[in-house]
């Protein structure tokens, strides 16, 4: 796996090491999937569980446009890849193209980060999530919890797939 990800630095303000560890896990995600094929990012991990790398990247560019677009900016946007499965970013894989998925994903994070770049830590998202106010800091949190969550099912769906491991 080539990784080029830049480690967050030790020292710096909140907001600078807020981004820093979102992005370091964003891009996280980007080395588990890089270098596969199509077949091999839509691999399953073990029965009963649909988890697949393709879906793990489905269901973050989810979690992207949801939590940025639709709570903190209040974007009248469709949720993605939602069906009556609640579960279809990961179901759905067996045929959908990777290449769009992968660059749906980044698409949402360009606009998250546009999003988020200017609105203060502190500052309530428009709309509410579950019937609760939630901060842009809060937001940024999960997202970070999130993506080190799934990083690692990712790695061990990459170690499956090809042995291959990794930070």
């Amino acid at each position: 796996m080539t990784d080029n990800r830049i480690p967050p630095p030790f020292i710096g303000d909140e907001r600078a090491m807020l981004n820093n560890w979102l992005d370091w896990h964003r891009e996280t995600l980007a080395v588990k999937c890089a270098g596969l094929s199509e077949e091999q990012l839509r691999q399953r991990s073990v029965p009963p569980s649909s988890l697949s790398l393709l879906g793990l990247v489905r269901h973050m560019a989810h979690v992207e446009r949801a939590w940025f677009r639709r709570v903190l900016n209040d974007e009248d946007v469709p949720l993605l890849y939602k069906t009556d499965d609640p579960d279809a970013e990961f179901n759905d894989v067996d045929t959908a193209s990777a290449r769009e998925a992968l660059a749906t994903w980044q698409a949402e994070i360009e606009i998250a980060r546009k999003l988020s770049a200017d609105v203060p830590l502190d500052a309530v998202a428009k709309r509410q999530r579950h019937g609760q106010d939630c901060s842009h800091r809060w937001i940024l949190v999960h997202m970070i919890e999130e993506y080190a969550r799934h990083n690692g099912h990712a790695d061990l769906l990459r170690e499956r797939i090809d042995g291959l491991t990794g930070e």
